[in-house]
């Protein structure tokens, strides 16, 4: 009697065995689940990435509160400017004396441009965008505001912006200065500012003004000679820090503290974010750069 149970089990096991190598050989049996990945601790006070190609959230920190944007908010004078009807990116701006005042009376990031040059509109893009120039911002509003005199012309080019932000649907942001040097009432938010930034890398001058490290722009003098100007360099640590990035814009100040919109493309996918309310410059890299790991390994 034994023996016939101890004959059974051994049948039994044997019956098992068969069967899980069969379930093994076949691929019946299910792979374990991959680890999930971590959602990263970043110190900026509000923070949000997307899929670039859906509009897909991958992350978001007080994604939707309001803050001052700092100098994020050139991207909205870019955005302007790109998308101003007949655009000729090689007219030719004259710098008046206004710009530079307002530099030197707000203490502002500055592209160093020179009173009586001309400069074309694509140059000042870049002085605008790379080395965060307050000068070429109030150029461009002069430039492309509508009015009789220039407090017209910058209100007017202020107004344009507040109507692109509706026209996105940027419900939780508004302009109250074309440079981010605001008066009170200039803010966004990280969702907004990457809804934002996403529409302005459509713009493949924008692309290509954004990626750029640096860049060196060759001007009119008021006597009809050439100026080369001081080599601008692009305030963006990320695009000799961190692999794929292509773009977009650093920003900070007393009350937007240091802020960064920064988009990547990794293996044919896209991540693109904002950091708001960090407390370095390097900080809000380092912030940046876990948002876009993160979003990259959500991609998979």
């Amino acid at each position: 009697m034994k023996t016939g149970i101890k004959g059974i089990r051994l049948r039994r096991a044997a019956a098992v065995s068969v069967t899980a190598g069969a379930m093994i050989a076949t691929g019946a049996l299910t792979a374990a689940p991959a680890q999930a990945v971590t959602t990263p601790s970043i110190v900026a006070k509000g923070g949000y990435v997307m899929n670039d190609a859906n509009a897909k959230t991958l992350y978001t920190k007080a994604a939707d509160t309001r803050r001052s944007t700092g100098s994020t908010t050139k991207i909205m004078t870019a955005k302007v400017v790109l998308t101003q009807s007949n655009l000729n990116l090689d007219a030719k701006v004259t710098i008046q004396k206004a710009y530079s005042d307002y530099i030197v009376s707000k203490n502002a990031s500055s592209a160093h441009l020179i009173v009586g040059d001309k400069v074309t509109v694509r140059q000042l893009l870049y002085g605008l965008m790379l080395p965060s120039g307050c000068d070429a911002a109030y150029a461009l509003a002069d430039k492309f505001g509508t009015g009789s005199t220039r407090a017209a012309r910058v209100k007017s080019f202020i107004g344009k912006m507040n109507t692109k932000a509706k026209q996105l649907g940027l419900t939780n942001t508004h302009f109250d200065s074309f440079d981010g040097i605001g008066n009170g009432s200039n803010y966004s938010t990280p969702r907004d500012l990457t809804k934002l930034a996403s529409s302005a890398m459509k713009s493949s001058t924008f692309r290509s003004v954004v990626k750029t490290k640096s860049y060196t722009a060759k001007t009119i003098t008021k006597t009809g000679g050439t100026r080369t100007m001081a080599k601008w360099t692009n305030t963006n640590g990320l695009l000799s820090s961190y692999s794929g990035t292509i773009g977009v814009k650093t920003g900070s100040g007393a009350e937007a503290k240091y802020c960064l919109v920064f988009a990547a493309t990794r293996g044919g996918k896209t991540v693109i974010g904002t950091v708001l309310a960090s407390t370095s410059i390097t900080q809000r890299e380092s912030d940046a750069k876990k948002l876009m790991s993160y979003g990259f390994a959500k991609l998979g």
